[in-house]
């Protein structure tokens, strides 16, 4: 899998015809993931401009400041066909985006999470351009996954896969939560992600609570344990995987019972994927058997978010989203039950719509885990 397969240069084309398509005359892309999805450069996001000026028609420009001149040089841009040019410190860098437009222009597409000063930075610079989100145009472009996102999503599926695997080395009862994520976190890394996303080692009464995080509480003998954790890799494609394990002992016996009803519920919306199915049907798969037991109320969160170059991105499988499924969406598959000031669960995969059903880029076994 090369850099050129996941960034190739017709992905500036596609969203060319798009911006056009959609009324807008160009986009402005500062760092962040619709940057490195269109030109393959991880921009450093600073109080230095860096801006992707993508007209509907015409050439490309990365303007960027000198002193990050060379890591744009070296990074997929110049292969996709982007004009690279610079500011020194000290000057006005907007002036270079207006050029770069070539022209009026009516309606400009900003990155969906560009920082304020830089929104009202190109206000100034283009008082007469309405300002929309760029996520309008390059939400469905990135969507659905080409074989080479889904082979990088893989590669980033099974290194995270090798930390769950290595649990036992770091989770026993007496150990902090806080501990046991910090090997967790060397693990990631030595995976081969080059950043760690999150990690969350949540145990007894913490497990209640979704995005816990860590504390220096004592993990006990029997605690049910949540650990969610995720990464980026080199690619800049994520991981995202959570297993609950026991700590030793005994888990409670009501653990026991409603683990067994999420265990069978994460299975079940993991089989009702396939093209088609609405992201709302797939969420009411994990919910409906979850709801029969008596914990529906225990399950406070989506079932699952895309993921790619972000951790959180379309499509969202959520009651009311009525978009169905189609091949080459990825997205988590996470049921969870949680009982406040007790104890709590979840599971996580991440799948791929395919052709003709579903592919699991977690592979790790989902039973409950005793350690």
């Amino acid at each position: 899998m090369g850099i050129d397969e996941l960034y190739p240069p017709d992905r500036l084309i596609a969203a060319q015809r798009a911006t056009a398509a959609a009324g807008l005359d160009a986009l402005l892309l500062t760092p962040g993931s619709d940057l490195r999805y269109l030109t393959g450069y991880d921009a450093h996001a600073g109080e230095r401009l860096t801006c992707l000026v993508l007209p509907a028609e015409g050439e490309p420009t990365l303007v960027v400041p000198r002193l990050e001149r060379p890591a744009a040089e070296a990074s997929p841009a110049p292969a996709t066909g982007v004009r690279i040019v610079d500011h020194v410190d000290g000057s006005d860098p907007y002036p270079l985006v207006v050029a770069a437009l070539d022209g009026p222009v009516a309606a400009v597409g900003l990155a969906d999470r560009m920082w304020a000063e830089q929104v009202l930075g190109l206000r100034a610079a283009l008082p007469d351009a309405a300002q929309r989100l760029a996520g309008e145009v390059l939400r469905e472009l990135r969507i659905r996954k080409s074989p080479a996102e889904v082979a990088a999503l893989a590669e980033a599926g099974a290194a995270i896969d090798e930390v769950h695997l290595r649990m036992g080395e770091w989770l026993r009862p007496g150990r902090t939560e806080a501990e046991v994520a910090t090997d967790i976190a060397a693990a990631i890394r030595a995976a081969g992600h080059v950043t760690v996303d999150f990690v969350i080692v949540a145990a007894g009464p913490n497990g209640a609570s979704p995005h816990h995080g860590t504390s220096d509480r004592p993990i006990g003998v029997g605690e049910p344990v949540v650990v969610d954790i995720g990464g980026t890799m080199a690619s800049g494609y994520r991981s995202d995987c959570t297993r609950t394990y026991l700590a030793g002992g005994s888990a409670p016996a009501d653990f026991l019972d409603y683990y067994a009803v999420l265990c069978d519920a994460q299975r079940a919306a993991v089989e009702a994927v396939r093209p088609g199915i609405t992201a709302a049907a797939a969420d009411a798969a994990a919910r409906a058997p979850i709801a029969a037991a008596g914990y529906g109320s225990a399950f406070l969160h989506r079932t699952g978010h895309g993921i790619g170059l972000d951790g959180h991105e379309e499509p969202y499988l959520v009651a009311g989203n009525d978009r169905p499924l189609e091949a080459g969406m990825a997205f988590s598959i996470e049921p969870g039950i949680y009982l406040a000031g007790r104890h709590g669960a979840r599971i996580e995969d991440i799948v791929v719509c395919t052709t003709d059903g579903v592919q699991r880029l977690n592979t790790t076994p989902t039973e409950l885990i005793a350690l």
